[in-house]
């Protein structure tokens, strides 16, 4: 049987944290809600096979000359926010001569530099005014890695002093006295790599020879195994997937190094960001017993994987990822920024809890993440839905799921095409966010004619309508269109009214409306219960059903007052869940909380799980 742990301190404290939250002013204006809200560029990857819709991953957001700069796989180009809320996308002057993947950039406090991910020596970037998109050559070719198989060659295994073709994936740091470093790999067999590196005349020179700074540790570490909910996969002819070690990214937060990856690959739910500390940017490095670090594997956003982690202007700190959507591709994605958190004892925790719902954006220091969740709920889950027409078995009834790789398409794309969804009763709206989705989008590429306009109406009766939303500004791109009310409404149905997207059809996964019901939140979940399978990187936990309750958040940790990870399981998918994600000979502390439409319930009694 699961030990009950004292649990009156924690969950006492965790209540009445909850309840200043409640009482406390907002600690901002304007809210945001992953995926982030920006115009996400037609890829061109799948060109020779006719797939096209709209992706990004691999996030690196740096802050330079007081603005915010995000870079990320396959843009041709890049963004600025002064706010990390309204993000710009600026076409650079040059580009490393093709697409970019997983690029590296930084900044020295006078520049902002670029590197792309190569399999052979590649021109490094910088640029003085960032804003202007004007980029000129750092070095016009990085050196050669010592000991850097070139492409092509059967290179395993490997002999002493080798390493695989690189920089894939690369990560530029430098530390507090100046030194520059270079993080480096993306694979299922090989580590990541580390090396010094010294600015010289026309560029940069390598110090030494690559070290192994990580590597992955499946046997463990539950969290790196591959496939949904860490099963396993496989490729079409029956091979193993292996697991993907790569997204290395560098802080120095209290004079400690954390060395960051993503494992244990990009589609499926389960992809995650970790750390290994060191006291020197070349280590030696001590797996996080607490590992992982952004772990988001429920929920609408699924995958919090390969990102970089930042301070924004007030002393924040943020970590991006890569969530999947794999509807087109297996590589279609978005990007996600979660708020993190560095304990006085070191521990690095980033909060995916409710990490799609509606969050504040800090106009100031915040010490809790959790402070930022507005509490504004789902209240579209499972509503029903009806269009003015539909295309074959794509429904309305989609849009509701919470699903992004099911959807409803349009018969036609023509403006006035509308959407509607019952709230069931009046409620009181406070966000919408409207995803599109790309079914034989046929688009490749940039054009004028590739922008969102759309308009929100609600009603009471479903039959006298009132303007809500719209878009507005300047015209673009929104897949993952996030529209905050200046005021609450109160009202029962929302209808979507159609203006344009480029794109062939018209097709929308989810509309998601954010707000409150009346009434009470649910009761604390009781009975929880978790028991460790022979396999300790195993566990299931069970709890009994609350009345009312859309959904539950399983939250873990290492310790009973930092349940820093969580799992987001809605009440139509039962009471019970298969947690792979653990450490061997790591104990853990588990609670359970319920959510509906009104709020969240009081954590239940905390669990030790041996």
């Amino acid at each position: 049987m699961p030990t009950i742990l004292p649990r009156f301190l924690p969950s006492c404290l965790l209540l009445c944290i909850a309840t200043a939250h409640a009482a406390d002013p907002p600690p901002g204006k304007r809210t945001y809600a992953n995926p982030v809200d920006i115009d996400y560029r037609y890829n061109f990857e799948q060109l020779n096979q006719g797939i096209s819709y709209r992706t990004g991953a691999d996030p690196v957001i740096v802050r330079h000359d007081g603005a915010y700069y995000l870079f990320m796989t396959l843009a041709d180009g890049y963004w600025r926010s002064d706010n990390l809320l309204d993000w710009q996308f600026i076409a650079p002057s040059r580009w490393p001569f093709e697409s970019i993947v997983a690029p590296a950039a930084v900044s020295d406090g006078k520049r902002l530099v670029l590197m792309q991910s190569a399999f052979v020596p590649r021109p490094v970037l910088e640029s003085t005014d960032p804003a202007s998109g004007r980029l000129d050559f750092l070095t016009r070719l990085l050196p050669p890695i010592p000991g850097a198989v070139p492409p092509g060659q059967d290179i395993l295994p490997l002999r002493p002093g080798q390493t695989p073709p690189g920089p894939w994936d690369p990560a530029l740091f430098i530390d507090d006295d100046g030194q520059w470093y270079l993080y480096w790999n993306s694979s299922d067999t090989y580590p990541i790599y580390g090396i010094a590196m010294d600015r010289v005349a026309r560029g940069f020179a390598f110090r030494g020879t690559p070290q192994v700074m990580l590597a992955l540790d499946p046997a463990k570490h539950g969290w790196e195994r591959f496939g949904p909910d860490h099963r396993g996969a496989k490729f079409p002819d029956g091979k193993p997937i292996g697991n993907y070690l790569e997204g290395a990214w560098m802080n120095k937060v209290g004079g400690r190094y954390y060395l960051q990856y993503g494992a244990p690959g990009t589609e499926y739910n389960v992809y995650a960001n970790g750390v290994y500390v060191g006291e020197h940017p070349l280590g030696p490095f001590t797996y996080a017993a607490y590992n992982p670090v952004a772990y988001k594997p429920g929920g609408f956003v699924e995958g919090a994987g390969h990102g970089s982690t930042f301070q924004d202007a007030h002393g924040n700190w943020w970590n991006t990822g890569t969530p999947w959507i794999g509807y087109n591709w297996t590589f279609e994605r978005r990007i996600a920024m979660f708020p993190a958190h560095f304990a006085e004892d070191g521990q690095m925790s980033v909060s995916t809890r409710f990490g799609d719902f509606p969050h504040y954006m800090p106009e100031g220091k915040v010490d809790d993440p959790e402070a930022l969740f507005t509490g504004w709920m789902l209240l579209s889950y499972r509503k029903p839905a009806s269009a003015s027409s539909t295309l074959g078995e794509f429904a309305a009834g989609n849009v509701t799921d919470e699903n992004p790789r099911t959807f409803w398409v349009a018969k036609d794309n023509h403006a006035g095409e509308t959407l509607t969804v019952d709230l069931g009763a009046e409620k009181t709206v406070r966000a919408v966010q409207v995803n599109y989705a790309d079914y034989k989008s046929g688009l490749f590429g940039d054009g004028p004619e590739i922008y969102t306009a759309f308009r929100l109406e609600h009603s009471a009766d479903g039959k006298h309508w009132q303007s809500l939303a719209k878009t507005d500004g300047p015209r673009r791109d929104r897949p993952n269109a996030y529209l905050q009310l200046p005021e609450p409404v109160r009202t029962r149905y929302l209808r979507y009214v159609h203006g344009h997207v480029g794109a062939a059809h018209l097709a929308i996964s989810d509309l998601r409306v954010f707000g409150n019901a009346d009434g009470e939140a649910p009761a604390a979940p009781r009975q929880v219960g978790g028991v460790r399978d022979a396999d300790a990187r195993n566990a299931t936990i069970r709890w009994q059903a609350v009345p009312g309750a859309t959904g539950y958040n399983v939250r873990w940790g290492i310790r009973p007052d930092r349940l820093n990870l969580a799992y987001q399981v809605f009440a139509d998918r039962g009471t019970e869940l298969e947690l792979r994600a653990l450490n061997v000979g790591q104990r853990y502390s588990v609670a359970v909380e319920a959510f509906n439409e009104t709020g969240v319930s009081p954590l239940s009694e905390v669990v030790a799980l041996p």
